[in-house]
């Protein structure tokens, strides 16, 4: 399920070593969240991993994960 529209995007791709430092969480457990039903498809898979738009990762931790957001953190 793709969930950023395509004037979201800008190009910029995370794997799971990035999506794991966004998170705050090591890979093994970010790997865990890559595993939902409703984690964001990926744009490909290559031999290092899955590699997802940024864009539609941040829509996701909107989603579910607010208290990531940089407003939460303001308080």
């Amino acid at each position: 399920m793709r969930i950023a529209s395509d004037t979201m995007r800008t190009g910029r791709l995370m794997g799971a070593a990035e999506i794991a430092r966004r998170l705050g969480m090591g890979r093994t457990r970010a790997k865990v969240y890559m595993n939902r039903p409703d984690w964001p498809d990926p744009l490909d898979e290559l031999e290092m991993g899955r590699i997802y738009w940024a864009a539609d990762i941040e829509v996701w931790i909107a989603q579910h994960r607010p208290d990531l957001l940089p407003d939460a953190e303001d308080g």
